[in-house]
C-alpha cells in the first residue's frame, strides 16, 4: 500500500545516529521475569535494517502506579539473547550519563535507555502535540541524532513526547513493525466475506465504540460478543443478569440503552451467547441464558456458545478478534477464549488477533504461528478499527512533509 509517510526503505542508514521509539511493553512476573517476548522479538527486523547505524532505543514499560512499572534492564537482557550485536543498557534517559553513552556508541551497537515513563513529562496529559517538541527530553536528545524512527505501533494512539515530540525536530520514518501493522490491518477495511469480528474484554466503553463503527461502516457480517459486553447485551435483550453482574460496569444503564438501539438496528449481525459459565462455590457451571437468575457472576461463554462461535469462525474468510471471551486468568474460565483462538488457528483464511492480552495468550497456547497476523497493538488496533486518527500516524505524515527536502525524497 502507498503510505503518506516515509519508511526505513526511503532513507540512507549507513553511519547514521538513529533514535528509535519502540514498544516492548511486556507481561512481567512479580520477580521481574518477562513472561512473553512477542513485542521484543517484533522489533528485530527494524534492528536488522539498522545494523550499520548507531542505534538508541526509547521505550516504556507499563505506567506509574502499576505493579509492572519497572526498569527496562531485564528487557535489555532479553534483547541481548536475540541479536548478535552489542546491546547496552543505561538507567538514564536524557541526563549526562545517557548523553555520554550515546556519544560513545559505535556503528552496529544498540543502546536501550531507561523506561521513558520514569520521566514526568512523558505521562503528563496536558501537553499539546505542538508543545511536545519543547519538552526537556526532546531538546536534550535531538542534537545527538540524524534520524528518528517510530516503530511503536502499539502506542500509536498515544500523544506523548517520546512518540510525537521528535517528529517536529528530526527527520522521521516508520519502522518495520509500524509498516507491517498498517499494511496488514488495512485489509480489514475492505475485508473478504464473510467477515467476522470477535469483541471481548473488559473495556465496555471502548468496545462499544468499535462495535458501532464496524456496524456503521458495514465491515462485519457477524459480530461475536464476549467479555463484559455480554452482560450489557443480555440485559438489553431482557435476560436477568442480576445486580452482581451489573456492578462490574460503570454507567451500566446508559450502555444498555445503547445496546438496545444497536440490537434494534443491527440485531441480525450481533451474535450473543446462548449459554454462559458462572462461578458457583469456586467451580465452573454451565447455564442457559434463559435460566439466568442473577445470583452468580458470568465469567465465560458456555459450551454451546463455544460450538456456535467456532463453527462461524472456521467458515469465515476474515476473522478479527480483540479481547478475551471471559476471565481467562482463571483456568476454569479460560475455555471460551482458548477454543475461539483454536478455531481461528483452524480457519484457512485471513485471521487477525488484536494484540494485548489475547495476543499474549495465543503465544502461551503455542498457536500464534497459525494465526495469519498477531498484532502487537492492543489499544492502537482498537483505535484504528474504531476509525480514530492515530496521533503517531498523523505525526509521521507531518514530519515527511517537513523534512522530505532534507532527506532528498520529495517524490514519495
Amino acid at each position: 500500500m502507498k503510505f503518506k509517510f516515509l519508511t526505513l526503505d526511503d532513507v540512507s542508514l549507513l553511519n547514521k545516529r538513529v533514535l528509535v521509539r519502540v514498544d516492548i511493553n511486556s507481561p512481567i512476573a512479580n520477580n521481574s521475569t518477562i513472561l512473553e517476548t512477542t513485542r521484543i522479538r517484533s522489533i528485530l527486523p527494524t534492528l536488522e535494517m539498522l545494523k550499520d547505524s548507531k542505534t538508541v532505543l526509547l521505550a516504556h514499560q507499563s505506567r506509574p502506579g502499576k505493579k509492572d512499572f519497572t526498569s527496562l534492564e531485564t528487557h535489555a537482557e532479553v534483547l541481548k539473547s536475540l541479536v548478535d550485536r552489542p546491546v547496552k543498557f543505561i538507567d538514564d534517559i536524557f541526563g549526562t550519563a545517557a548523553r555520554n553513552a550515546i556519544k560513545e556508541l559505535k556503528n552496529g551497537e544498540i543502546l536501550l535507555l531507561e523506561n521513558v515513563r520514569f520521566y514526568s513529562e512523558e505521562v503528563a496529559e496536558d501537553i499539546p502535540p505542538e508543545k511536545q517538541a519543547q519538552t526537556i527530553m526532546v531538546r536534550k536528545l535531538t542534537p545527538l541524532f540524524d534520524l528518528f524512527v517510530n516503530d511503536a505501533f502499539a502506542a500509536a494512539h498515544r500523544a506523548q513526547p517520546s512518540l510525537i515530540g521528535f517528529t517536529y525536530t528530526l527527520p522521521t520514518v516508520a519502522g518495520k513493525v509500524m509498516e507491517k501493522e498498517l499494511t496488514v490491518l488495512n485489509k480489514i477495511f475492505d475485508p473478504e466475506r464473510p467477515a467476522v469480528f470477535i469483541i471481548g474484554g473488559a473495556k465496555v466503553d471502548t468496545k462499544l465504540g468499535i462495535l458501532k463503527n464496524i456496524l456503521k461502516n458495514g465491515k462485519a457480517d457477524k459480530i461475536l460478543l464476549g467479555g463484559l459486553l455480554v452482560n450489557v447485551f443480555l440485559e438489553a435483550k431482557g435476560y436477568k443478569i442480576g445486580e452482581l453482574n451489573k456492578s462490574c460496569i460503570e454507567k451500566f444503564d446508559s450502555y444498555v440503552d445503547e445496546a438496545k438501539t444497536i440490537l434494534k438496528e443491527h440485531g441480525d449481525k450481533i451474535e450473543l451467547p446462548v449459554d454462559v459459565a458462572i462461578e458457583k462455590e469456586g467451580k465452573r457451571y454451565e447455564v442457559s441464558c434463559d435460566e439466568l437468575n442473577g445470583e452468580s457472576r458470568i465469567l465465560d461463554i458456555g459450551l454451546d456458545t463455544i460450538v456456535k462461535y467456532s463453527n462461524i469462525i472456521v467458515n469465515s474468510k476474515t476473522v478479527v478478534a480483540n479481547g478475551p471471551l471471559g476471565v481467562f486468568e482463571k483456568e476454569e474460565f479460560a475455555l471460551g477464549t482458548r477454543e475461539v483462538l483454536d478455531a481461528m488457528a483452524r480457519c484457512k483464511y485471513f485471521t487477525v488477533v488484536g494484540g494485548g492480552e489475547l495476543g499474549a495468550y495465543a503465544e502461551i497456547l503455542g498457536i500464534s504461528s497459525r494465526i495469519k497476523h498477531l498484532s502487537t497493538g492492543g489499544g492502537a488496533t482498537l483505535a484504528l478499527l474504531s476509525g480514530e486518527e492515530l496521533p503517531v500516524i498523523k505525526a509521521l505524515e507531518e514530519s515527511a512533509k517537513k523534512f522530505k527536502k532534507k532527506l532528498g525524497v520529495e517524490n514519495f
